[in-house]
């Protein structure tokens, strides 16, 4: 089991074209860790952000009558990926991880993987 600083630095180290990581409580749009990001990347606003993505996600999902879980959101931009990917387990409901990538240096399917290989290893 990985904690939070361990789990960014893995994200960070191996996903290849990682420009910033970090794990946030969409209840409050606090980030509990970050990692990366710089200038141009604040991975404290863009957690705050996507905090409102994520709630407008599950309030259209409640309207539809979707019960489905959402397992990750992707945001693509011309030289970014930004993927959100929900917590399911061990009691972090309320919590996502968020991956910034950079397209041209990046797979995504990969990174979606891998992404899915650390939450299963984080322990909060």
């Amino acid at each position: 089991m990985a904690n939070v600083e361990v789990s960014l630095k893995e994200i960070m180290t191996s996903i290849e074209g990682a420009l910033g990581a970090a794990l946030v409580d969409y209840t409050s749009g606090m980030a509990l860790g970050t990692l990366g990001g710089g200038k141009d990347l604040d991975l404290g606003v863009a957690a705050a952000a996507n905090t409102d993505v994520i709630r407008a996600k599950v309030r259209t999902m409640e309207m539809l009558g979707l019960q489905d879980g959402i397992e990750d959101l992707l945001i693509t931009l011309g030289t970014q990926y930004h993927l959100i990917r929900l917590l399911g387990g061990n009691g972090m409901h309320s919590l996502f991880l968020y991956l910034v990538l950079d397209r041209k240096n990046s797979n995504l399917a990969m990174a979606r993987h891998q992404l899915k290989r650390i939450e299963a290893a984080l322990e909060l």
